[in-house]
């Protein structure tokens, strides 16, 4: 392993003077309600086929009306946001580390990103394949690699591509949206056979991709670790590769706002408290507001296979952003100042925030596989919900007693030390 020839000491020993330790507390804080809130909206992959998360015919269980409103209110307040929020932060953290590497290592920032990038990708392929397919690591190292390509624009440009690149997935993702619909209820056929047909072939897709996510669940319950990877890397490639798609409509724009947000001072305290406090009040509400009736909606058609499937790729898209922008933003405003046992410990999460993301995913392998717990497509929704608890538990049990002793996450010193190619002290 090549060490990038660079000064000696850490980045963290020249950080520039912009940066104040509340700025990164208040992106710490953020960073372990976002990682918290992953683990809430991947619980149902987890534990029940991973088509349940959009759909929920798929349960392997009842899912009566206690569970479609479940299903209501983890659509209004957790998908789509957490998952935003985590792109946001990665954006700021992506600059952040921008900043130091310049200040530590003249003209190496960018070949330094690239590396960690590129290990971060390593990761996720590894992620994916071996421990759980609903991976967003491998996703955000290829966005992170074109952001770089835009790292050195002023902050105002960075917003502005950032939301013009946010609009256009939308309109993209509402057009696909309404014409998914119209062609499940017939209504862009011209004649009744054409429309028999377009629902013959919407019925045949929704089933091969039921059958698929069962083909899943059967190893997974089997044990059959082996035949599971050997099955992903046969029938899934494809899937990862498509995920490349939300790079331009989703995650690289997300990440560009994350970046001119963190440079206007967004988590820092630069931008008054009051105008945060009402910002992100009212962006919650009306993004709220709109995610209910999107949800409601889907509720009234009975929670159809393609009416779900639209909510989430289509109409709930700018809901989406408007929610997590005010959930940045008031958690800004908390994380900011927030001292107490929760808080210090919910800072501590998002320091190990890479740490709690993969040991997340591990620790539901041993609860759910067939080779350990056992417990897959035997939960309904709320005691899955059970299940995310004692996770939220473990994180903010584990994460302040290890960084009170240690500098660093475990998988936060590995990836430094790859990033770097040198072995850096663990032990405070």
């Amino acid at each position: 392993m090549n060490a990038i020839p660079v000064p000696a000491g850490t980045p963290d020993q020249f950080a520039p003077a912009g940066p104040s330790p509340d700025r990164i507390a208040s992106l710490d804080f953020i960073r372990g309600i976002a990682v918290m809130g992953i683990l809430a909206a991947n619980i149902v992959a987890f534990g029940q086929p991973f088509s349940a998360y959009i759909y929920p015919g798929a349960f392997l269980t009842p899912h009566g009306a206690a569970e479609n409103a479940m299903w209501v209110a983890q659509f209004v307040l957790i998908d789509g946001k957490m998952r935003g929020l985590f792109t946001l932060l990665f954006g700021a953290g992506l600059y952040l580390f921008m900043e130091r590497a310049w200040a530590w290592a003249r003209g190496a920032g960018r070949a330094l990103q690239a590396r960690r990038l590129l290990f971060l990708g390593l990761f996720g392929l590894i992620h994916y394949f071996l421990i759980w397919e609903g991976d967003i690591l491998f996703l955000y190292a290829a966005s992170g690699l074109v952001a770089l390509l835009f790292v050195k624009l002023s902050e105002e440009k960075q917003l502005a591509l950032g939301i013009i690149g946010y609009a256009l997935g939308g309109l993209l993702y509402l057009g696909f949206a309404f014409s998914m619909e119209a062609a499940a209820d017939g209504s862009l056929a011209a004649t009744p056979e054409a429309a028999q047909e377009m629902r013959v072939a919407l019925e045949d897709g929704k089933q091969e991709e039921l059958r698929e996510a069962l083909v899943d669940a059967t190893l997974i319950r089997s044990g059959d670790y082996s035949g599971l990877v050997a099955h992903r890397f046969a029938d899934h490639t494809e899937d990862l590769a498509n995920t490349l798609m939300t790079l331009w409509t989703e995650t690289l724009p997300l990440m560009l706002i994350g970046m001119a947000l963190y440079r206007f001072g967004f988590f820092s305290g630069a931008i008054a408290r009051r105008k945060l406090l009402l910002f992100g009040s009212a962006a919650l509400l009306v993004g709220g507001a709109a995610s209910l009736w999107i949800a409601l909606r889907v509720a009234e058609g009975g929670f159809s296979y393609y009416g779900t499937m639209a909510a989430f790729t289509g109409w709930g898209h700018f809901p989406q952003l408007l929610m997590t922008l005010g959930y940045a933003a008031l958690l800004a405003v908390w994380g900011a100042t927030a001292q107490g046992w929760l808080a210090v410990r919910v800072k501590a999460a998002g320091r190990a925030a890479f740490t709690n993301y993969l040991g997340t995913s591990i620790a539901m392998m041993v609860v759910f596989h067939g080779w350990a717990g056992g417990l897959f497509g035997q939960l309904a929704r709320g005691e899955l919900y059970l299940v995310m608890l004692a996770g939220w538990a473990v994180m903010l049990g584990w994460s302040k007693p290890w960084l009170d002793r240690f500098r660093y996450g475990p998988l936060e010193w590995l990836w430094r030390c790859l990033t770097y190619g040198r072995r850096f002290p663990l032990v405070r």
